[in-house]
Parts: C-alpha cells; sequence; structure tokens
C-alpha cells in the first residue's frame, strides 16, 4: 500500500464571525485533470456557530453527506423537509437535477462536520433526501458503513462508500479490503492522531491510499473517516459543487 499525504484545503470563512470552512479537492494534492478523485468530488470541514444560518441555495448534480461530530442544525428544503440533523442523524441529499435548501445551526455549541460531495453516476437524476439513525456517536474499535451504493445506510448513487470508526489510543485498526480492482481510498482523520503506512497523520489531515491492506495505529484516541471510489465505475464531473473545477 503506498500512502501520500495530501495538502491542506483552501481555507474560507472567519471562525471570529461564526462560521469558517477548510476546502479539501483531493485531486489538487496528486495532479492530473481532475479537483477531485473518481466520484469523490470535494470534502468541507467546518465549524459554525449556533445561531448561524446558511440561506436557502440551490445544489445540481451533487451527491452531498451531511456528517456532523457536533452541535446540531435544522435543514430545511424545496421538497419539503424540515428535519434536524445530529452527530447520531445524518443526511444525504441527492440532489439529481434541481434542489435547494438551507441549514440553521441550533443552540447547541458550535457545529464541527464534513460536509461531503460526492458525484453521481449521471446527470440529471430526480433529487431526493434520506435520514438515517445511526444510535450512536461513534464506532468503537471498527469500521461502520455510513454511506454507499446499495445496503448501505445512506444511498450514494455512484461506486463510492464512506465509512468511520474510532480508534483508541495505541491501538491498530486493519483497513477494510477494496470492493472493486480500480478502487482507492482516502483516510480523513478528523480527531487524534494516526499513523498509516509510516506516516503520522494529525487531527485534519487526509491521506491518498493506494493499494489494498495495510492498517491504521493510533497514538491518541482517533476518529476517523474512510472514503473509497471505484476508479473504474461511471461518474459525472460536472456538479456544481462536486465537479471538477480544473480546465480540461
Amino acid at each position: 500500500m503506498d500512502v501520500t499525504k495530501l495538502r491542506r484545503g483552501d481555507r474560507m470563512g472567519d471562525p471570529t464571525r461564526g462560521f469558517a470552512v477548510e476546502i479539501i479537492r483531493p485531486g489538487l494534492s496528486l495532479g492530473g485533470g481532475d479537483s477531485g478523485l473518481g466520484a469523490i468530488g470535494r470534502i468541507d470541514r467546518a465549524t459554525v456557530a449556533p445561531g448561524h444560518v446558511i440561506r436557502m441555495h440551490p445544489h445540481r448534480d451533487d451527491e452531498i453527506l451531511t456528517y456532523v461530530r457536533a452541535g446540531r442544525m435544522l435543514h430545511r428544503d424545496t421538497v419539503g423537509n424540515a428535519e434536524e440533523i445530529t452527530a447520531t442523524r445524518l443526511m444525504m441529499m441527492n440532489a439529481g437535477h434541481t434542489f435547494q435548501h438551507e441549514e440553521r445551526m441550533l443552540d447547541h455549541g458550535p457545529v464541527e462536520a464534513l460536509q461531503i460531495f460526492l458525484r453521481p453516476r449521471a446527470a440529471d437524476l430526480g433529487p431526493k433526501v434520506q435520514f438515517h439513525d445511526f444510535g450512536e456517536v461513534l464506532s468503537h474499535g471498527k469500521w461502520r458503513l455510513i454511506a454507499g451504493p446499495e445496503g448501505a445506510p445512506l444511498e450514494v448513487r455512484a461506486q463510492a462508500w464512506v465509512s468511520d470508526a474510532h480508534v483508541a489510543a495505541r491501538a491498530a485498526l486493519s483497513l477494510p479490503p477494496l470492493p472493486a480492482p480500480d478502487a482507492v481510498r482516502l483516510l480523513h482523520v478528523f480527531g487524534g492522531d494516526v499513523e498509516v503506512g509510516g506516516l503520522t497523520l494529525r487531527a485534519g489531515n487526509t491521506a491518498y491510499l493506494k493499494g489494498d491492506g495495510g492498517r491504521v495505529l493510533a497514538g491518541s484516541d482517533a476518529d476517523l473517516v474512510l472514503f473509497l471510489t471505484d476508479q473504474g465505475a461511471p461518474v459525472f464531473r460536472g456538479g456544481m459543487f462536486s465537479g471538477n473545477v480544473l480546465a480540461d
């Protein structure tokens, strides 16, 4: 297994004004003509103050996983949903051809979350929104499937999978096998620090993992998010937020 640490993403917003985000585009670190990696368009790591409102705005041809780790938000959209999102109740917005939504941070401390923009297998799919109650905030010592193409708690309309795990300090966790011959992985450290493939990754770091096998060794209690994508599967790269931002 080859491991490449990605450079940190572009930072936007101002934490003193209640909104800060780091935008990770994995392809920019890996070179080539795509800002994303297969079905992984971009990953936003956000911290948003209580009471802050992200007003109604559009998405098109994005598969958007809202992965909250702290705080609570109220989601409203143009297909009639008004639902609370928490660290145990996550949401997938399959934007398709027409979709708008609003996010209001509730009064439970700052929201810390990943907004994960995945790419659909094709353009102009029908819009829908999914919610799933996971029951527990953390998956201790094992990988928990969050989203995937079939049979996952939240459906992605592409060959992409998202899992998470909490690893205790000094414990090791094997990486799951690749689901397809052309599959590759991204490992994001939400909190703590780990070692993988001889590299140390700390909170906010993301690494590209090529090849099967491998394990993660936690230097401290660590919260991890693992992304897999089949680079041999069809994907639409023209999404509003998930699409390729580089010139062809």
